[in-house]
């Protein structure tokens, strides 16, 4: 398997949040799609859903890629507090870990701190400030 890519449904702030998760991995945006960008005829898009995200990717490191969009109204909201599935994030040292720890979980809610695991690993958990849910582990063994 070459990689497993997230991607994350939102209501509408998919931009603000990956502008976010940007300023903590840093990179640049590989695509940005805007409902807009796809309208046709056969496809029509509603004025206050053109300028949402259809698409954002954001690569991280070498082979991994956060992928989202938003969710046009018609098909719903997202639930923003159910129990997503976790996104974790394997780094490369202590220190990475530490920035990447307390990057994404500004504003957030910690629910397992950073530090040395019961299992040898140094890891946190935490849900960020758009409800997103993340592990954040260093393996010294690996």
């Amino acid at each position: 398997m070459r990689a497993i890519n997230p991607w994350i449904n939102f209501n509408g702030n998919a931009e603000e949040a990956f502008s976010f998760y940007k300023s903590v991995f840093g990179g640049e945006f590989a695509k940005i799609v805007r409902f807009k960008d796809i309208a046709t005829a056969e496809f029509p898009v509603d004025e206050k859903e053109a300028n949402k995200l259809m698409h954002i990717a954001l690569p991280i490191g070498k082979n991994n890629v956060l992928i989202a969009n938003d969710v046009p109204e018609f098909m719903g909201r997202v639930s923003e507090n159910e129990n997503r599935s976790k996104i974790a994030v394997s780094a490369e040292s202590r220190d990475e870990a530490d920035k990447i720890f307390n990057g994404l979980s500004a504003g957030g809610s910690v629910e397992g701190p950073i530090g040395d695991s019961p299992w040898g690993t140094y890891a946190g958990m935490f849900r960020d400030k758009y409800g997103i849910e993340w592990i954040v582990e260093f393996d010294p063994s690996l």
